[in-house]
């Protein structure tokens, strides 16, 4: 029987689905009763492809809701997703909704546990970053029922609802600058890509825009772990050591781009004349530099409060015709970083 994505799923869909009873599928997701290995996985198997997940509000109907909205991000150590979490509280604090945040560390594998965690509560809606998930994470989100909305990137296809900026873009805006600039000799410092799909794109976008320009990233350098200052400093020392002829360095994003920054203080360097920098996020914290770090809004705080917005009006009005993409415009800062 097909399953009416409008509804969650419930214990019935799942016995369809695996051909044995209600109460049996009760106690293998329970982990209670005398059932059969081979009755246990293929009643697993059934509500992982279906994305079921068990509820546990007790003695409460399957269609029964809370007022929280669970809001899934890859980080709370990156600067950039405390500026969205203030954006969706600003809109949701005015209604009965409350967000209740869950961290993924930018693994597929933690999505889905977090996932399954918080959907198990009957939350009113999900916000949650980025596009790209796990065949497993996307089951649970459509047939959980209520309103998803998937932020930060816009390219990609969305489940429900999307709001966010397109990083291809973004990245192609940066090299137009940075080449419009006359700089040729380009250095590429960021995070490891399999994990950060947005600082991909971005670097996708960049290249693109390179190459229309005749242009090739002369040197790059990726990391993993947390963006910090003194990564930034140490990228930076160790590229130009390998590459002294860089006239420009392009950081995936503003904490590191800050580091390679006051390293090239130290050492005398001209910035923008001899060398030029630029950044990602438009990081307030770092207003207080020497040097205003040439960077690019992602928009964070409106992103949150327009998700939150969605979530509301849905949860509001469930029938009512409402925006499901939301693009908004990054803009550049030139700062004291990139000649005009």
């Amino acid at each position: 029987m097909a399953h009416d994505k409008n509804r969650p799923l419930t214990l019935r869909d799942v016995s369809e689905a695996s051909g044995v009873s209600e109460m049996t599928v009760s106690r293998v997701l329970r982990n209670r009763g005398d059932v059969s290995a081979a009755t246990r996985e293929k009643v697993m198997e059934a509500a992982k492809t279906l994305g079921y997940v068990p509820n546990k509000i007790a003695g409460a109907l399957a269609s029964q809701r809370v007022n929280l909205v669970a809001v899934v991000i890859p980080s709370l150590r990156n600067m950039v997703f405390p500026e969205v979490l203030n954006g969706i509280s600003s809109v949701l604090e005015k209604t009965e909704l409350q967000p209740v945040v869950g961290v993924t560390d930018y693994l597929p594998e933690k999505e889905e546990r977090v996932l399954y965690e918080m959907l198990s509560w009957r939350p009113s809606g999900v916000i949650i970053a980025g596009l790209e998930r796990s065949d497993a994470a996307r089951a649970m989100l459509r047939a959980s029922g209520i309103p998803v909305v998937e932020i930060m990137d816009v390219d990609g296809t969305p489940i429900d609802s999307v709001v966010g900026i397109s990083h291809r873009r973004a990245g192609r805006e940066m090299a137009r600058a940075i080449l419009k600039a006359g700089y040729k000799k380009i250095g590429f410092m960021g995070t490891k890509m399999p994990l950060d799909h947005r600082a991909r794109k971005r670097f996708e976008g960049f290249t693109e825009a390179l190459a229309k320009g005749g242009v090739e990233v002369t040197d790059q350098e990726f990391y993993s772990g947390g963006s910090a200052l003194a990564k930034g400093r140490e990228m930076t020392q160790t590229m130009l050591e390998r590459s002294p002829d860089l006239d420009f360095l392009y950081y995936s994003n503003d904490m590191i781009g800050a580091g390679g920054m006051l390293y090239l203080l130290e050492q005398g360097i001209d910035i923008p004349g001899q060398i030029g920098l630029a950044g990602f996020n438009g990081v307030e914290l770092l207003e207080g530099m020497p040097r205003q770090l040439a960077t690019m809004d992602a928009c964070r705080a409106e992103i949150g409060r327009r998700a939150a917005e969605i979530v509301a009006a849905s949860v509001d009005a469930p029938a009512q015709d409402i925006e499901r993409t939301v693009e908004l415009t990054p803009t550049i800062t030139y700062g004291d970083t990139l000649k005009r």
